[in-house]
């Protein structure tokens, strides 16, 4: 593994939104007592020894879970808005049912349809789109990066779509990339011979450090 870099994509802890079936995409919501329990106890599994970089989403959510690990690893958070969630326009504020009552069938075609773009918000081919140079520009300026790792911390339609995104998956497969537990995580790593082929492979989807207390 000397050569390989290892991606590590870590979902946010638990919001009051999360909890109540709201759609939060671009809104900055902040984590709940239960949300920040779960960064605090995945924080020194995910703190590993050679983790090198902690890039965030900037919203605070994914911000002060980032902020939980780094405090563990003894380094800094970079945040990148390119790592916000999925923008999604007039749903955002809205829970499950109201959009459903709303837009009907809406929500099951955007989980099927990697086009599909709610009313004023972004499709998960633009959001995979956005944050993909957040890793290519990583890959570019990291010469330390072979044989250890890099977090970002983010949202569980953005880590799905720049999963995607970084494996060149046709746009039919997307939607078999499904929903992340908050403060579950997703390892990637790029075996290839360098930027040009990175060689993504897909090793972890969904796993938790520990169980997550969302049950509670």
């Amino acid at each position: 593994m000397a050569g390989v870099r290892r991606l590590i994509l870590l979902r946010h802890g638990q919001t009051e939104w999360n909890a109540t079936d709201r759609m939060q995409g671009q809104t900055d919501t902040e984590l709940s007592d239960i949300g920040r329990r779960q960064a605090k106890d995945c924080a020194p599994d995910m703190a590993t020894s050679d983790l090198i970089a902690i890039v965030s989403s900037d919203l605070k959510r994914a911000h002060d879970t980032a902020l939980a690990v780094a405090e563990c690893a003894a380094m800094p958070v970079v945040t990148d808005t390119r790592l916000r969630e999925t923008n999604l326009g007039d749903w955002e504020g809205m829970d499950h049912r109201q959009v459903d009552a709303e837009f009907p069938g809406a929500r099951k075609a955007w989980r099927l349809d990697a086009r599909f773009t709610p009313p004023g918000g972004e499709s998960k081919l633009e959001v995979g789109a956005r944050a993909l140079p957040v890793v290519q520009e990583i890959f570019a300026t990291r010469e330390d990066w072979p044989g250890r790792s890099v977090m970002l911390v983010a949202h569980g339609g953005l880590i799905a779509a720049l999963t995607a995104a970084l494996l060149d998956l046709p746009e039919a497969s997307w939607p078999a990339l499904g929903g992340l537990a908050n403060t579950s995580w997703v390892q990637l790593t790029s075996h290839g011979p360098g930027i040009e082929k990175p060689g993504w492979r897909l090793d972890v989807w969904n796993a938790v450090a520990k169980a997550a207390p969302d049950a509670l």
